[in-house]
């Protein structure tokens, strides 16, 4: 299955089972990057979000006029902040952003329980290494990447370049079949 890949200076389709790294400043604006890529070409999406709640995932959903039908959310930060958390057949929660395991099972579940054109947004990889450390966030990784290639979804894992040394960027950059760079000025450039 082939998907549409909204993102200027990246190729215009990636295939089923492909993994996408968008790399940028821990600044950078990345959610005109992500919702593009959420909304194109899509029958249901997942974003795991361990930097946000499900409610500014809903917020910034609706702002960027992304079909909220087909969204599902799994908020990794709520329950260990202790906000409330307000039950929805498309949000879902873990514990804490290092229940890799749990992160896992649950983006298993929503391939294992959808049709169509499915895509996955980890938003992001930098907070599960901070909460989980390096190696064991990079198998989480490595098993979702082979979650999207089982269910032929597609997914864009956001990676923020400034916090990790070059070594583990390049580590994570080598695990991807593309990654989207996005600098200080808002440019993008895709290697595929």
């Amino acid at each position: 299955m082939e998907y549409a890949l909204a993102v200027e200076n990246a190729p215009d389709s990636i295939p089923g089972g492909t993994g996408v790294l968008l790399v940028h400043p821990s600044t950078g604006e990345t959610d005109r990057i992500d919702t593009d890529f959420l909304k194109t070409d899509t029958d249901s999406f997942l974003v795991v979000s361990t930097r946000t709640t499900a409610r500014e995932v809903m917020q910034k959903i609706d702002h960027y006029g992304v079909d909220e039908s087909k969204a599902v959310i799994l908020d990794t930060l709520s329950v260990e902040r202790g906000y409330s958390r307000r039950s929805a057949e498309n949000v879902h929660y873990v514990s804490a952003p290092d229940d890799l395991d749990a992160i896992v099972s649950q983006v298993e579940r929503f391939l294992a329980n959808h049709d169509g054109k499915l895509r996955v947004s980890v938003d992001s990889v930098t907070e599960l290494i901070y909460y989980a450390d390096d190696e064991p966030a990079y198998e989480a990784v490595e098993e979702l990447l082979g979650l999207l290639v089982e269910h032929d979804a597609v997914g864009l894992f956001h990676l923020a370049e400034e916090v990790h040394d070059e070594p583990t960027v390049d580590r994570y950059v080598s695990l991807f079949d593309g990654t989207i760079y996005l600098d200080e000025d808002g440019d993008v450039t895709g290697e595929f």
